[in-house]
Formats: structure tokens, C-alpha cells, sequence
């Protein structure tokens, strides 16, 4: 399975794409089945804030029920298709990230963008480090058919500005918190369960809060190229350098 040269176009522009119905009914309810089944043994409301930025139920983060949803479908193939066969490394556990609807009553705030890898003091990135990697996939778990219901909030192009930004700035200055520079409008993406989101790395991102009736379910998968870790800063000033399915020729 590859994008198609439109959905290439698209995420080339904006820096993200929503590829449909890529996850297989059976895989995706295994998924749902068990993360359901692990929130019904309890949640420890000391570790809410962790859960929140790392991922709710740890235990099964390398499970293959959840890790099927990506090696076990196309999106392992697609994934390929952009960064090169053979030129990821494992992705061996995913991040299960469910948002739960707001107070009733509350107001929803407006998201705000950040780049993953950065240090909070939950997220277990350590201060002074950047964890970044190549491409963000997110896989859709249950429908999400309006704004501010835990949407993946996109801003568009932001992988370009900030690509221009760390030339001038260099990758470390991500060190000081997020560039202080014009942003466009967000987009609330839409998507129906066993719909998957992929995302460059250097596109700002954020989780909008839920007003929605009904909890958020996605799984989130972040894929490096095996080269990552010795040219992370290049590929920060080079959006395109692990990318060989995006050079302009396939564009």
C-alpha cells in the first residue's frame, strides 16, 4: 500500500496526511477490547498526569495487540513507502492515548502546539535532551466527527517554518521551548475509526480537550529512521533528508 501522488502532495504541502479505513475491523476492536478491559481493572489517580503525557495503560504498550496495529496492517508498509524499506527501526510499542471529555459545563481551551521529544516533567524526556524522530502516526481507534472532541490538531505548514526556523536558530535552540514565531490557523482533523494520521516529526501538533460525549481512543506510533540518531540535527534543518518517498521526483 502507498499514498497516493494527491495524498503525497498534501502532506509535502502541509505536512500531514489522513490515509482512510487502513486498520482491519478485527485488529482494531482486539485493541479496543483490551484497553478496555485494563481501564475497567482501575486507574491509579496518582499516575493520571503521566498516563496523560506518556500513554494510559503501560502494560500493554508492547503487546501485540497493540503493536499489530502497526506491524500487523498496511501501516508498516506505508510508513516504509515514505522513509524506505528496510530504513526503520522497530517500532516496538505504541503510545495509547485516550482523552476524556471535559467537565460538563467547561468551556474547551484552545489547543496548544508543541513538537514531541521535548522535556515536561511527565513525559520522561530527559531535561536537556531532544527525542525527535522522523514521522508521527496516529491510528484512529474510535470516531472523532467534530471540533474539540481530543482531536489530533495539525497546524499546516509549520513543517516548513520551523524546518527554516532551525537553520537560522539551530536545532538546539528547541531546548528553549517552542520557536516564537507567526502560526497558522489549527486544524481539528476528523476521522472515522481505523482511519490513520500521518505526520512529519517537525509539524506542530496538539491534543484539543474533549467536549465531546464520549472518550477519545487512539493509539499514536513514532517511527525513526535508522540513521536518526547520528543526523537528528540535520534532518531538523533538512525535512526531507530520511524521507527518499517524498524527493521532489516522487512528489
Amino acid at each position: 500500500m502507498e499514498l497516493t501522488r494527491e495524498q503525497k502532495e498534501h502532506f509535502h504541502e502541509h505536512g500531514y496526511v489522513l490515509v482512510p479505513q487502513v486498520i482491519p475491523t478485527a485488529t482494531l476492536n482486539a485493541a479496543l477490547r483490551a484497553i478496555n478491559h485494563s481501564l475497567g481493572e482501575g486507574i491509579d489517580p496518582a499516575k493520571l498526569a503521566t498516563f496523560r503525557s506518556q500513554s494510559y495503560c503501560p502494560e500493554l504498550q508492547r503487546q501485540p495487540v497493540i503493536t499489530d496495529l502497526y506491524n500487523g496492517t498496511p501501516v508498516r508498509e506505508l510508513v516504509e513507502s515514505l522513509i524506505g524499506a528496510g530504513r526503520v527501526r522497530l517500532v516496538a510499542g505504541g503510545q495509547i492515548a485516550l482523552r476524556f471529555p471535559i467537565a460538563p459545563g467547561t468551556a474547551p481551551r484552545r489547543p496548544v502546539p508543541h513538537l514531541d521529544g521535548m522535556y515536561t516533567p511527565t513525559n520522561g524526556v530527559p531535561q536537556g535532551r531532544i527525542l525527535s524522530f522522523t514521522m508521527l502516526i496516529g491510528v484512529a481507534l474510535s470516531d472523532v466527527s467534530e471540533p474539540f472532541a481530543g482531536n489530533l490538531t495539525v497546524w499546516p505548514g509549520t513543517h516548513r517554518l520551523y524546518e527554516r526556523y532551525f537553520r537560522e536558530h539551530g536545532p538546539e535552540a528547541l531546548l528553549n521551548g517552542m520557536p516564537d514565531i507567526s502560526l497558522p490557523e489549527p486544524v481539528h482533523l476528523t476521522a472515522r475509526a481505523g482511519d490513520i494520521m500521518l505526520c512529519h516529526y517537525a509539524l506542530a501538533h496538539a491534543a484539543a480537550p474533549n467536549a465531546a460525549a464520549h472518550v477519545r481512543y487512539a493509539v499514536y506510533f513514532r517511527a525513526a529512521h535508522v540513521d536518526h540518531d547520528a543526523q537528528w540535527k540535520q534532518a531538523m534543518t533538512d525535512i526531507w533528508l530520511e524521507w527518499p518517498g517524498m524527493q521532489p521526483a516522487s512528489v
